[in-house]
């Protein structure tokens, strides 16, 4: 029997598998015996490890050497130590994608650990008596759960167990396990996009296609205020949720029934969502508004500043961005002046300028316009660049406009004369206005420097503008 190694500082080793790792740890002993800190969350999530939330527990004691276990891929990460005594371990790749199949191996005494992640195969094999091997996990047994499995014997993995296997004691069912050529790939963690047919919800489709791992929900396949939301899913298995689902009606949300309205789809459905999230180590994205600010300030929104929201609709969008920070892997992603595949402002303009109509339009609210394709591909880019979590403004780039600004770049890329457009303040504009109207920001100018400074690049909302409405004309004629 190998004496554990003391005095080991605690330092991190990457395998060629990604995202296993093994972890030397301190031990400290005398002559009644030995200590170590077998999981601390502070000081290893500090060299990188994952803060995978373990919920459970668990230890298999074997008595002989040669007890051979494995090799089992579930979709769950794992953090694998050893009690007492000593093994030799190994771990095979069984996660779909370039290192399906990849292994790798190594001895696990008291003064070594490893990081498991989801869909990794895990195995052991004991090199001395009465060895406790001991792993915490962040999800609790379920039969639903989807697992893989290889064998142990499997010629491609070609593991080089110390003892060969026909000299030690394997249960049938390990024995029988198919090999790689056979074996079902972990997919990834499920992504799931909220208020998919909006026009965010349509951008995100196109982002991210119809991959089976990708699930795309309106409020009709799942209801966020339903008493039964917590268990609609086996929310274990999603690792993403894309927010982009909300009450929109700015004006109506003024009025009674809209208030309310507003503040169930944008406050408790988002409290339901984030307590999801934070349950069960999701990630969650949620898209926000420039509402959320009272549009004062001297110069461009940044993500620190306050918010001090004007009307019922922006009021409700603070409460949710308050909300979703609470949850320990989240991003807020604040934007404006939304324009996507539905009714929107830049549509509604392109049709006026065709019938001959010379609309007046607000000259003294200012921001940028912001399209669909640009949010989702932002989104996509936070999430997959592994960016740090919190709240990002994303608008489409270049100077800021006034409404009145856009309504004659759009006359002018249609065809037709800009002077058509008459400026007029907000007061003049909603004057004749016979229902509750919404205050609006004057100042939408949110400052992007934040998500620039993590490789995010966006054109010029002005150049986007006439992409956008190239392909509206050809989808017109």
């Amino acid at each position: 029997m190998r004496v554990t190694e003391y005095g080991k500082h605690l330092t991190v080793t990457e395998t060629a598998i990604p995202g296993l790792v093994v972890f030397d740890l301190p031990v400290h002993g005398d002559a009644r015996g030995w200590f170590k800190e077998n999981w601390q969350r502070d000081k290893m999530t500090s060299l990188g490890l994952p803060d995978f939330g373990p919920v459970q527990n668990n230890i298999s004691f074997n008595d002989a050497v040669g007890t051979t276990r494995g090799i089992h891929a579930e979709p769950w990460d794992k953090w694998v130590s050893v009690a007492t005594g000593r093994i030799f371990g190994a771990w095979v790749d069984l996660r779909e994608g370039p290192t399906f199949g990849a292994v790798f191996t190594t001895e696990l005494d008291p003064s070594k650990a490893i990081f498991v992640p989801r869909g990794v195969g895990n195995s052991y094999q004991t090199l001395d008596t009465d060895t406790a091997y001991t792993y915490l996990v962040n999800d609790h047994w379920s039969p639903d759960a989807a697992y893989s499995f290889l064998n142990l014997a499997d010629e491609t993995a070609a593991i080089a167990w110390p003892i060969p296997l026909d000299e030690v004691e394997i249960s049938d069912k390990d024995k029988n396990h198919p090999r790689l050529a056979e074996v079902t790939p972990i997919p990834p963690k499920k992504t799931l996009v909220l208020g998919a047919n909006g026009q965010l919800g349509r951008a995100l489709r196109d982002q991210y296609g119809d991959a089976p791992h990708v699930e795309y929900a309106d409020r009709v396949a799942l209801d966020l205020a339903s008493p039964d939301f917590a268990t609609a899913r086996r929310w274990r298995d999603y690792g993403l949720i894309i927010n982009a689902a909300a009450y929109t009606k700015v004006d109506l949300a003024e009025t009674s029934e809209g208030r309310k309205d507003a503040w169930a789809a944008n406050v408790s459905g988002v409290t339901a969502l984030a307590r999801v999230a934070s349950e069960n180590g999701i990630t969650l994205v949620h898209v926000s508004s420039d509402y959320v600010f009272d549009g004062t300030l001297d110069g461009p929104y940044r993500e620190g500043d306050p918010v001090c929201p004007l009307g019922v609709y922006g009021q409700t969008k603070a409460a949710g961005d308050a909300i979703v920070q609470t949850v320990p892997r989240h991003f807020v992603i604040r934007t404006s002046w939304v324009i996507g595949d539905g009714a929107n402002f830049v549509r509604t303009m392109a049709s006026l300028a065709e019938r001959g109509i010379d609309p007046k339009v607000v000259d003294d609210q200012v921001g940028r316009l912001t399209f669909t394709d640009d949010i989702a591909r932002g989104i996509r880019h936070l999430v997959d660049t592994g960016a740090p979590f919190g709240v990002y403004n994303l608008t489409g780039g270049g100077d800021p406009q006034s409404w009145a600004d856009i309504a004659r770049d759009v006359f002018r890329l249609t065809g037709h004369d800009p002077a058509r457009i008459t400026g007029v303040s907000t007061e003049v504009y909603f004057a004749s206005a016979t229902a509750p109207v919404a205050p609006r920001p004057r100042n939408s100018v949110l400052d992007p420097t934040k998500l620039l400074a993590t490789g995010w690049h966006v054109a010029p909302a002005d150049s986007t503008l006439e992409q956008y409405l190239t392909v509206l004309r050809e989808h017109t004629e």
